[in-house]
């Protein structure tokens, strides 16, 4: 972010800066304290040449080219005041860098230096608690089609909210406008253009000056009555700003304001009373209820540099006492551009949670009053560049993102994008264990199922015992187990919406199910009044051919069993079906049919003599199957 960097990312340097600026580096200072990061980068690079580089100077000159985006020469004099630094700040910065600039082993590198240095800090135990996330991130897949949009400009274009058949977005394109010391590009406005049927864009146009000045104005979003829009803008409008006595640098807050349609156009400007002298308030987010307003601030008490706050929207419009989304969300980094999507899902952006290298986009929702797992979007969203105000309509499932990845046309630039896949998604692990040794069981065949009942896709478990699954979140599915020499299992597995649903399925030895002169399977189950062989049916039946192709001279005799509802004569002829049908399924697996007999036993052997009285369950109980050893099989003795 470039441009960008006054309205978002104002913070004093201060914390970071080692303190051993002297008279050689007065110009280049002041032109830092100014934000004039260009100038500054110029005149720092000179003091090097001349032999007046030393750590400080280093700190300063990546400072400068890390505040305009410059992550090449910015990795380089991190790297260069390290050699004789141990800022922890520092540190991590340039392990951000690195990791913009591709170079994610290195940057891992730097991580554990920092995660040593400060273990406490939510980003280093986010990172020790999962180093591999790299790769977790970028094997989620390409949910999202993102394409440069073709209105953006050689300068910083960035936004993109829709509202009354309108794209709004803030953008510095305006040439009359004074230019900004950051960078040395134009002051950023509000404009709005038009969609044309054939999906172009017409050209952008300013908003009234009632919303933009000769200051920054920033982001935009609206009630949804649409009869009110916030935005921020640069407290320089209201006179307010801090003055440096010895430099005479003035240093603006960010505002946060609001306008009311006025017949077809804004108007009646209002300074929010939640804005203060002391700390900046930015990057508005309206709820689809109109409730509750979402923003970014770095007032007093909160976790990091700046973080996400909700506030309530009273009834008269004023806003209620601002509460910090908590630590979950916010870090010691930075957390912006907060967006609340009309399914109460909240995006944002950020540089202090894991992610592909400057700021990314994550999203989590509050359920309860609790905050799920926060969670990266993935690619294409996010890149190595600085990733931001992402907003979507969930119906359409169309929206915009903000980046200055590389490829753009100008510093900052609009990507519209349409999802193509669910976002939400669970790493369902299953790791298989012979229930006896508790070994990991390799080659076992585990199968994934819908909630339909339909088979979506069978792995087999590694050397570890393991098989991964993705399912979308809060989905419930099923996983079937096959190995052999094993008891075979299906197990129900809950949706959730953790990142990671670890199940640990325990298999018996398939000799397990051999109990005195039985084989006792779970209950075979006929749809009613037939006798075909159903998928549960042959789940069971496939343990006992298991056995018997374990046990070559085992003979089976198998009898099905029927409750008292019906008549004894029907109730036989049903049950010798079954039997029959059983033993036809058998043979077809290539078990030789002299080994296995059936025969129908209707209700002359119940299981719970109970007549006419039976309860559902009795009758369930005596509506079954049992295989009976005739001859052969282990020494049960």
């Amino acid at each position: 972010m470039k441009n960008l960097k006054t309205l978002l990312f104002i913070t004093l340097m201060s914390s970071l800066c080692l303190t051993a600026q002297n008279t050689a580096t007065k110009k280049a200072d002041k032109q830092f304290s100014r934000y004039e990061f260009v100038k500054a980068a110029e005149s720092y690079n000179k003091l090097i040449e001349n032999g007046k580089g030393d750590t400080y100077v280093y700190s300063q000159l990546a400072e400068s080219y890390y505040n305009i985006f410059n992550t090449v020469e910015a990795e380089r004099w991190y790297a260069k005041a390290l050699e004789s630094s141990d800022n922890p700040e520092m540190v991590y910065k340039y392990s951000q860098m690195l990791k913009a600039n591709g170079k994610y082993e290195l940057s891992n590198q730097q991580m554990d230096r920092f995660a040593s240095m400060r273990p406490s800090d939510h980003r280093a135990s986010a990172y020790k608690n999962n180093p591999n996330y790299l790769p977790k991130i970028l094997e989620q897949g390409k949910k999202f089609n993102v394409q440069n949009a073709e209105f953006n400009s050689e300068q910083s274009d960035f936004g993109g909210t829709v509202h009354d058949g309108k794209l709004y977005i803030t953008s510095g394109r305006n040439d009359n406008r004074k230019t900004y010391g950051w960078n040395d590009q134009p002051f950023l406005d509000i404009y709005t253009m038009s969609k044309n049927s054939d999906g172009t864009y017409q050209a952008a146009t300013m908003a009234n000056d009632k919303i933009n000045t000769k200051f920054h104005e920033g982001l935009v979003s609206f009630t949804p009555d649409g009869k009110t829009m916030y935005f921020s803008r640069e407290s320089y409008f209201e006179k307010v700003f801090q003055k440096d006595s010895l430099n005479k640098t003035r240093f603006s807050q960010l505002y946060l304001f609001k306008a009311t349609k006025l017949g077809g156009d804004w108007d009646t400007v209002e300074n929010l009373a939640i804005n203060s002298e002391n700390y900046s308030v930015k990057n508005p987010s309206v709820s689809s209820d109109g409730n509750t307003l979402y923003f970014a601030s770095n007032m007093p008490g909160g976790f990091g540099d700046f973080d996400i706050y909700k506030a309530a929207i009273n009834s008269d419009g004023t806003l209620g006492e601002p509460q910090n989304m908590g630590q979950k969300v916010n870090t010691e980094g930075q957390e912006m551009f907060p967006y609340i999507s009309n399914t109460n899902t909240l995006y944002f952006s950020s540089n202090g949670h894991l992610g592909l290298g400057g700021m990314d986009v994550f999203y989590t929702k509050e359920i309860d009053g609790k905050i799920a797992p926060i969670r990266n979007v993935g690619i294409p969203i996010n890149s190595n560049g600085d990733d931001f105000a992402f907003t979507i309509d969930e119906d359409s499932e169309e929206g915009f993102v903000s980046s200055n990845r590389d490829g753009g046309k100008g510093s900052d630039d609009v990507y519209a994008f349409k999802k193509l896949q669910p976002l939400c998604d669970v790493l369902i692990a299953a790791t298989v264990l012979d229930d006896k040794t508790r070994e990991p069981l390799s080659g076992a065949s585990v199968s994934l199922y819908d909630t339909e009942g339909n088979k979506v896709v069978t792995k087999t478990t590694n050397a570890d015992g393991v098989a991964e699954f993705i399912v979308e979140c809060e989905e419930d599915s099923e996983l079937e187990v096959l190995m052999d020499g094993f008891d075979s299992k299906k197990i129900a597995v809950k949706g959730s919406s953790e990142e990671e649903n670890n199940v640990q399925i325990s298999l018996d030895p398939i000799e397990k199910l051999i109990v005195a002169d039985k084989i006792e399977l779970a209950p075979i189950y006929f749809e009613y009044d037939k006798s075909n062989v159903t998928a549960q049916a042959a789940f069971e039946l496939d343990k006992l051919i298991q056995i018997m192709n374990k046990f070559p001279d085992l003979v089976i005799n198998a009898t099905s069993h029927t409750d008292y509802i019906g008549s004894s004569p029907y109730n036989m002829r049903l049950s010798d079906r079954r039997a029959k049908t059983t033993v036809q399924y058998v043979i077809s697996k290539g078990i030789d049919e002299a080994r296995i007999s059936g025969m129908g036993k209707g209700e002359t052997e119940p299981k719970i003599d109970c007549g006419t009285k039976c309860t559902d369950e009795e009758r369930q109980l005596n509506r079954r199957s049992e295989f009976i050893i005739v001859s052969g099989g282990p020494d049960t003795k």
